[in-house]
């Protein structure tokens, strides 16, 4: 007789468990053959190795000139005049050949690793990329020309260029295709940036700065979308997403982050991140001037470039033209910000299969499906921060050593890897897939209106903070 007081273990049917052991392999699978995991992969390893090799070589106390043991095994392309082989070798002293040899190779070594065993012929893939690998040496060798850059022109737009100019006339040779691994680069570069992106840049303009970064922004997203999709009728709300957090966040980083979240098609990104370093250049180059113009403080001139300017390799050029404290401020700002980036990710993958796919499909979201759509090589990059933040808290040594680590290493990979990214992007990409995006000019106006709020709202929350509650703050800066 069966005992109805207390409830039956109901064993499990057959079915149930070949759904487990279905979605156990599915995880197991998607460890070995996902991008976004072999992004957090490669960039462990570098980072890990790049570290190790400068703990097991510290220091020497009380020295005040640290020479760490990375120190010229990596390079990329220096100035020229009017010789452009002088970039690469321009004297035994003075050459970067040997740096670039071992950053290729190290490329295409952990790159080939990583595309074999996600399903690419290594074969296939290391002829693509030796093509590649020299369109961004191009690029970074036309960056280097003393003129070019005295106009800021970075070597996102020269490889993209490059890669536009290609795809656009005699076409992209097959050949390269398999080569052309646009996110895999750029999501392993953004590994690395989160050992850049430290918790101290936070804590050193305190609640100010992170007001400027945090309250603003996610205030400007969400405000531009809604105005794309309610007042512009923008056809595309992945468009209108990946646009709205490239301009708000922190431009190229934020936007192949939230890409992937609302699974924008590569067009769309190319679109985008196109618009958004056209613009990064133009303000690059005039806020400076205002600021001087209206005779603007440095901290809150830094403050507002910091806010404002979505690359962060041109807020800190603009920081620049307005003094040292101006660059720190803004710099530190835009780390600040940077953070956002796994935050905005995940918003999005949750806002996207909540309501916008919800609408579309009517069914109720799963809370599977947002894990399967969220960016998991954010995990590197938060990982990467909360670690390295941890190492630097430990004291002045351990700071040294971070520094040197990524000066001498993780940024000049990241810097290639984004290079190699953006050529990809431009062999991608043809203009006549683009020019359904400028149709009515919604994009462009969704731009410039996110924009010029951002510009308005950044600097009057720079100046609530800097100026009116936290002046004290702003004197110390000054100092």
């Amino acid at each position: 007789m069966t005992d109805l007081s207390s409830p039956q273990e109901i064993p499990p049917s057959d079915s149930d468990k070949d759904i487990v052991v279905a979605q156990h392999r599915s995880f197991t699978e998607e460890l070995c053959k996902s991008e976004d995991w072999w992004a957090i992969y490669l960039g462990a390893i570098i980072l890990g190795v790049a570290f190790l090799i400068i703990w097991s070589n510290p220091p020497v106390a009380d020295s005040t000139d640290y020479t760490t043991p990375l120190k010229g095994w990596f390079a990329k392309p220096g100035s020229w005049e009017s010789n452009p082989f002088d970039s690469i070798y321009k004297s035994v002293e003075k050459n970067s050949l040997a740096g670039i040899g071992v950053v290729f190779a190290a490329s295409l070594l952990t790159f080939g690793f990583g595309v074999k065993v996600m399903g690419t012929s290594f074969r296939r893939f290391a002829v693509g990329f030796c093509f590649v690998f020299i369109l961004a040496t191009l690029a970074y060798v036309l960056t280097g020309q003393v003129v070019v850059k005295s106009y800021n022109l970075e070597y996102a737009l020269w490889a993209l260029g490059i890669g536009l100019l290609i795809s656009n006339t005699v076409g992209t040779p097959e050949f390269v295709k398999p080569a052309l691994r646009t996110e895999f680069y750029i999501k392993t570069g953004l590994v690395l940036l989160g050992a850049e992106v430290l918790v101290s840049k936070l804590i050193a303009l305190g609640i100010p700065g992170i007001f400027v970064a945090w309250v603003v922004t996610p205030i400007v997203l969400i405000s531009t979308y809604i105005f794309g999709q309610k007042v512009l009728k923008m056809e595309s709300k992945s468009l209108n997403m990946v646009i709205s957090a490239d301009m708000s966040v922190c431009g190229v980083s934020a936007a192949i982050a939230t890409a992937a979240a609302c699974k924008a098609k590569k067009e769309e990104l190319s679109f985008a991140i196109g618009l958004s370093l056209s613009f990064t250049v133009i303000m690059m180059i005039i806020l400076p001037q205002v600021i001087k113009a209206v005779g603007m403080s440095e901290v809150l001139g830094g403050a507002w470039l910091g806010g404002t300017i979505d690359s962060t390799g041109a807020v800190a050029v603009a920081g620049v033209m307005l003094g040292d404290t101006a660059k720190d401020v803004a710099v530190t700002i835009k780390m600040i910000q940077n953070i956002l980036i796994g935050v905005t990710a995940f918003g999005v993958a949750v806002y996207w299969v909540s309501f916008v796919e919800k609408d579309e499909t009517s069914t109720r979201p799963q809370v599977s499906e947002i894990w399967r759509r969220f960016p998991k090589f954010v995990l590197g990059f938060i990982g990467a921060s909360i670690v390295f933040s941890l190492i630097y808290s430990q004291g002045e040594t351990s700071q040294e050593m971070v520094d040197a680590m990524k000066g001498d290493c993780t940024k000049v990979f990241r810097g290639w890897f984004f290079c190699l990214a953006f050529v990809s992007i431009g062999l991608e990409t043809n203009f006549r897939d683009l020019a359904k995006f400028l149709k009515g000019s919604k994009p462009l106006i969704l731009y410039v209106v996110g924009q010029s709020l951002n510009l308005i709202l950044t600097l009057f929350m720079a100046w609530l903070m800097f100026e009116v509650i936290f002046r004290e703050a702003t004197q110390k800066l000054l100092q």
